[in-house]
């Protein structure tokens, strides 16, 4: 059963990659054949694996932030922060990075920081003579560490996946925090430090032209935004810090960031801040389908005892202080070809609980490490991100050249500064 498993996983994710056909699709039709005629559950118990919560909380947010997107004002936001480098040139792989990390943040997401912004970082590299790798990287890593941000869409994701392998709710959001500074402070080493060393080689120039001023919509979405982001983290955060006060922690299990992105959502199409049918559109309905597919075929896992044998394989036969870069590496090799949130997460996110009661090691290491490992080989071409950036390429840019960039170097720097990242972080956690 363990066998069958994992080969409908791997199988699901060929068929997807081939056949350019959501892998969601394909993990259904799994869960249903596995489930129903393997391990004769009634087909109703197959539609109840379908994660409802995560679904709702996706769905949710994303209405919310779409707003944002459809009236321009997290486009905007990316061309007046990257205005603000014209004085310092040498900055401007950085300056890429944190407007990323922000609009991400901000709660556009990766997909939809890296649609918009690849063009612009793969047309500055071009104009500004900015190294074309390094300006993938700043804007690949930037969306990554913003959308993993805890109010931001990877980072309810990973929340979502959290509570569902029965994490509480407080300490999957302290999870999710370690996941966030690791994966911000990650980058910057590594952005800061090629910046730092080829400081007098870069002949970096960029174009002194002022972007266009925010309209009212624009600004009146930006102040929601960040009105949202203070009401969804403020309580959990003091909730962390007066664990005792019952007025506090009332509040904070009733406050709901689905349910509160729901009401700034209606706000803002009562104001009419954007159209209603283009901030539906925007909703991410593939991803959705990847997530929640993938998720009925790992409740079926979970069903046959694959995660428990996993984890006790693992356990068993790694060496413990091996555990954490071994998981790494796991999550990188299977990163370099498929999602990180619809396939990585979901599959070894399970597993960490029964590893962690095994081996002793903190579960909070665990899942940082599943996730920096995932995301360091997330800039591969053969991803949707890495595919992105190379999709996005302007004429002039060699994409052969540009392919073999990121898969030869982009991800083995990837990897190995993920590995180094969290021996430290095991150091001081």
């Amino acid at each position: 059963m363990l066998l069958t498993i994992i080969l409908s996983i791997l199988i699901a994710i060929a068929l997807g990659y081939f056949t350019k056909i959501n892998i969601g699709i394909y993990a259904i039709v799994f869960a249903y054949i596995i489930g129903c005629y393997v391990l004769d559950l009634k087909s109703s118990q197959i539609i109840d694996f379908w994660p409802i919560k995560i679904f709702f909380i996706i769905f949710s947010v994303t209405l919310f932030y779409n707003v944002a997107l459809a009236n321009g004002a997290l486009e905007k936001l990316a061309g007046h922060l990257l205005y603000k480098c014209k004085n310092f040139p040498q900055l401007l792989p950085l300056v890429v990075y944190f407007s990323a990390t922000l609009i991400a943040a901000l709660g556009a997401g990766f997909y939809t920081v890296l649609a918009f912004m690849a063009p612009i970082t793969l047309l500055l590299c071009q104009r500004t003579n900015m190294s074309i790798l390094i300006g993938g990287m700043a804007v690949n890593y930037g969306a990554l560490a913003g959308a993993n941000f805890m109010s931001s869409q990877s980072g309810i994701i990973f929340r979502g996946i959290l509570e569902n392998i029965g994490i509480n709710n407080a300490t999957a959001f302290t999870y999710s925090i370690y996941i966030f500074i690791v994966t911000f402070i990650l980058p910057i080493i590594l952005i800061g430090g090629y910046t730092f060393i080829y400081r007098n080689t870069n002949n970096i120039q960029i174009e002194d032209k002022q972007p266009e001023p925010f309209t009212v919509k624009q600004k009146t979405s930006l102040i929601m935004i960040i009105l949202m982001m203070v009401i969804v983290l403020v309580f959990p955060i003091l909730n962390l810090i007066f664990p005792s006060n019952a007025n506090i922690t009332f509040i904070n299990n009733k406050i709901d960031i689905s349910f509160i992105a729901v009401i700034f959502a209606l706000i803002s199409l009562i104001l009419r801040l954007a159209d209603e049918k283009k901030v539906i559109a925007l909703v991410p309905w593939s991803t959705l389908i990847m997530i929640c597919g993938m998720g009925m075929l790992i409740a079926v896992a979970v069903k046959t005892g694959v995660i428990d044998a996993l984890s006790g394989w693992i356990s068993g036969n790694v060496p413990i202080w091996m555990i954490p870069v071994i998981i790494c590496i796991i999550s990188a090799i299977m990163s370099i070809f498929c999602s990180t949130l619809g396939v990585v997460t979901p599959t070894l996110f399970p597993i960490v609980p029964a590893i962690a009661s095994a081996s002793g090691i903190e579960p909070a290491l665990l899942f940082v490490c599943i996730v920096v490992g995932a995301q360091a080989t997330a800039i591969s071409p053969f991803t949707s991100g890495g595919s992105l950036i190379l999709g996005s390429s302007p004429e002039g840019i060699d994409k052969d050249s540009l392919f073999n960039q990121l898969l030869f170097k982009a991800v083995p720097i990837g990897m190995v500064a993920a590995i180094i990242a969290i021996i430290v972080f095991s150091l001081v956690i």
